[in-house]
């Protein structure tokens, strides 16, 4: 009996080194993220554009009152990466939604533009998202295809059949992006909706279109920060007017 006592001793204290090892772990892990650069600016309100912290995340209210963009960020990404790209994008008259995700991981979140859609009123809504964003953005649209008017897929692709959806699609990638997986991005090019328009940013990377400083493994991009959320802009303009 004693040393039944001593054995579950022992297993029990290995269980609970494993159990605070891990839990370590994943706090090491959550917390190891790409954080915000310069963006203090694209947070404040401008003559253009009203900026709102709200419990989702960050609401840029811009001249437009039919469209709204719902926007995924990044895995490990600080959502506020952003908020230059979604300052430019509302000013165009599409207000925008910057969504923060737990652990800063959009698989986490990936049903929050239901809440969203649910709590305010717009005419058309779009999806997007970038990298791990847009393929989660793109997992939601592929359920709920009948509640949105577009999905914007920024260094991403989606997993999921969307060929039959019946609304547009813009992909964007950059030719000197080296972290998005290339052999899945054409893997599953055939899943996108049949309106799809793909642009193609020449000397544009993987980082860029938010404000974050460099990407590990990413390629050197040979134009700026600002000249490649320039041209997202105008493409999702053209594609979604």
């Amino acid at each position: 009996m004693k040393n039944m006592t001593l054995r579950t001793k022992l297993v029990i204290e290995i269980v609970i080194v494993v159990v605070i090892a891990a839990i370590t772990g994943a706090a090491a892990y959550v917390n190891d993220y790409y954080h915000s650069e310069d963006v203090e600016s694209a947070l404040e309100t401008t003559k253009d554009v009203e900026v709102t912290q709200i419990p989702e995340g960050y609401f840029f209210d811009g001249s437009g009152t039919e469209d709204a963009l719902i926007f995924y960020p990044g895995g490990k990404v600080e959502v506020t990466a952003y908020a230059p790209l979604m300052q430019q994008i509302a000013a165009e008259g599409m207000d925008c939604f910057l969504v923060k995700m737990p652990g800063n991981l959009a698989i986490f979140g990936k049903n929050k533009a239901q809440e969203l859609m649910v709590a305010y009123d717009y005419d058309h809504w779009y999806l997007g998202g970038h990298s791990l964003g847009g393929a989660m953005a793109a997992s939601y649209a592929s359920s709920h295809a009948s509640e949105l008017s577009g999905l914007l897929l920024l260094a991403s692709y989606a997993t999921e059949d969307l060929s039959d959806a019946g609304f547009p699609a813009l992909v964007v990638v950059g030719t000197k992006d080296q972290v998005l997986n290339r052999d899945k991005y054409a893997q599953y090019e055939s899943n996108l909706p049949e309106d799809t328009t793909v642009l193609e940013i020449v000397g544009g990377n993987h980082a860029y279109y938010g404000n974050y400083g460099e990407q590990d493994g990413d390629g050197e991009a040979t134009i700026t920060r600002e000249e490649q959320q320039a041209e997202v802009v105008e493409a999702l303009r053209l594609a979604f007017e």
